[in-house]
Parts: structure tokens; sequence; C-alpha cells
């Protein structure tokens, strides 16, 4: 193992660190060099759970003018024990060479102690950065995306104004992860009567201007019905309950039907209506728990034929066909010899 400042750790380092990643006996472990080499200045073990005696056992371990090194175990685990978060604590009265000697030694620490247990780094140089509310705020950064260029922004606005008309919804793979309109609690509770079928039809509608996805329709509708519910003039997004038999069987499926009558509709209707539809059926099938059999892209009802849906939901089979063989050429007789090569000097050709 490499030491940036030839500064290794203790005996009682090692130890520490083998019983830290070996159970649960410590909660905090504080590193700091003495002597040229790393020793452990103190331990605290648990009593609570991680969050509410983090700043009680973390903070008073923390000296105004000289860095050390934290380790604070979590209460979840991975494949390899419990999960840890390494802080760096470098004060800003604390002198240059103190600094950099500890930053150049943090490496090692991690290495020492095994980088597959730590699951947050953090470097700080003010205590509220070190304390539980810090950690979280640290938590949200990490977890917020990065800031955009303007030429990263530019495009995004470019992708969020096209107009996708070759993506239906079963696409797999997306350009965009989509618009997550909120549900109005009426379309939650039809949704819900839907998927405990009292109900055999619900049609929401995206609000424009509220940003919600509405409830529109719940009429009882039976097959020869539904072409008459599909607008021709606005989107809708629509859920059907098919009764059908199949071979011999009576099945009862969902269908989600996404109705777009063309260019009938504003350019912002599409676009919204394109984006919000994936995080819907998202949360209808994640979070309601209805097990959508068949997703639909249509044009206009009519195309909600009887032989339409059916074979949609149960798409025959096609048949392989055999590669058509290549028939082999003439036996024992050779082609026209070809020349391979130059001929060489005072060699006739043939």
């Amino acid at each position: 193992m490499s030491h940036q400042t030839g500064i290794q750790a203790g005996n009682d380092v090692k130890d520490a660190f083998a019983n830290a990643k070996s159970g649960d006996q410590y909660r905090v472990i504080k590193i700091v060099i003495e002597n040229e080499q790393l020793t452990v200045g103190a331990t605290k073990k648990a009593s609570k759970k991680w969050d509410q005696e983090y700043d009680s056992l973390l903070l008073p371990l923390l000296e105004d003018e000289l860095p050390c090194y934290i380790l604070y175990r979590l209460d979840s685990t991975n494949n390899q024990g419990h999960e840890w978060v390494f802080l760096s604590w470098s004060p800003d009265r604390s002198n240059v060479r103190h600094k950099m000697l500890y930053a150049a030694t943090r490496a090692t620490v991690k290495k020492e102690f095994g980088g597959g247990h730590i699951k947050n780094e953090i470097f700080a140089t003010l205590k509220e950065e070190m304390s539980l509310s810090g950690y979280r705020k640290y938590l949200t950064s990490q977890a917020a995306p990065l800031p955009l260029t303007a030429a990263e922004e530019e495009l995004r606005q470019i992708r969020l104004n096209e107009v996708q008309t070759d993506i239906g919804v079963d696409t797999k793979q997306q350009t965009l992860q989509g618009v997550a309109f909120p549900l109005h609690g009426e379309a939650v509770a039809a949704l819900e009567r839907f998927r405990d079928k009292r109900i055999n039809y619900v049609q929401l509608q995206v609000d424009l201007e509220q940003e919600l996805i509405r409830l529109c329709n719940t009429e009882p509708t039976e097959l020869k019905d539904l072409p008459m519910r599909i607008p021709k003039e606005s989107p809708r997004y629509h859920f059907f309950l098919y009764k059908h038999s199949h071979e011999g069987d009576y099945l009862e499926s969902t269908v989600f039907i996404y109705s777009m009558p063309g260019y009938n509709c504003s350019i912002r209707e599409r676009m919204l209506y394109s984006s919000c539809k994936g995080p819907l059926v998202d949360m209808v099938e994640n979070n309601l728990q209805i097990e959508i059999e068949k997703k639909l892209e249509i044009d206009n009802g009519d195309e909600l034929t009887s032989d339409f849906l059916y074979e949609e939901v149960h798409p025959k089979q096609h048949v392989h066909k055999q590669a058509f063989a290549k028939p082999k050429g003439p036996q024992g007789k050779r082609g026209i010899r070809r020349i391979t090569r130059a001929p060489a000097d005072g060699e006739e050709e043939d």
C-alpha cells in the first residue's frame, strides 16, 4: 500500500478498524495524526438510532484548531457490512501545515479502513457542515442534478419543445423522461374503483392551466360503445376493462388507450400529453397496482373494432419461415482459373 505522506496506521487504528467492520461495537471513531502516525483519538458506542445521536456524539470531538478524521456508522448495511460516513475535519483556524498533512493522508485512512464500507464522504471546514443538518444538506445536493452549461440548457429547451410523432406507448427507448403531472383526487379514486372492478372505464384529461391530470368520464362502457368515447378534437387517456373469451377462457384485460387526434389540437397539448403518458402509466402500474395488459395509441375511435382489440391483446404468433437453401455447385468440375498473382519475369501467362 502506498502512503502519500509516509504516515501509516498504528496498531490501535488497525484493531479499531477491524472491530468496526466485523461488528457494531463502535458508532464513532476519531482518527488523528500524532508523531507521524495515525492513531485513535476517541471512540463512541451506539445507544440510539444513528440520526438521534449524530450531533451529540460527533460534534464534541471537533477541535477548533486541529484537523481530524471521523468515521460515523450508519444503521444501514451493504454486502460488506455496516455502512459508514467518512468525514474530514479541517477548520479554517488550523495552520497550513496541518491542513496539508491531513489532506495528503486522507486517502491512506480510506484505504486502511476499506472504501467498500464508506457510503458517503464529507470534507468540512465549519461545524455546521459536520452536523446532522449539514450531512442532510450534503445528501440533498448529491441527489440534485448538476448545473447545466449555457449550451446544455439551450439543448434541453430544444428537446422539450420537440414534437415526437414517432413514439408509441410501447416504445422502449425514449429520449425524454416525461413530465409527472399529479393526479387529481377524483382521478385517483376512479382508478381505484376501476382496479376493484366496480367500474369498467375511466377517461382522464390533462388540465393545461393547473398542470393536473383530471377525471373526465367513468360511464359504463361496452366494447361497442368504446369508439364513441374517443373525442375527435382533443387527446385523452383511457382505461378500459376488456371482457372477452380466448381459447375457451373468459378473461378481463385492462387496456390503456392514448388517443391523439392528429393535428386537430395544439402543439402544446400534443407535447404535454406525450410527455405525461409514461409517468402516468408507471404510477398506475406501480402505485395503484393495476396490471395493464396492452397499451395502445390511436388517432380516432373508429380503429377500436372488436377484431382490432382482440388481435392487439392476443397477437398471432408468426410462423418462422425456413430460409431458402442455396443449391450446391456442380460436383467434380472446377471453374475458370483465375490469376491470383502477377507472372514473374520470363514466366508465361496461361
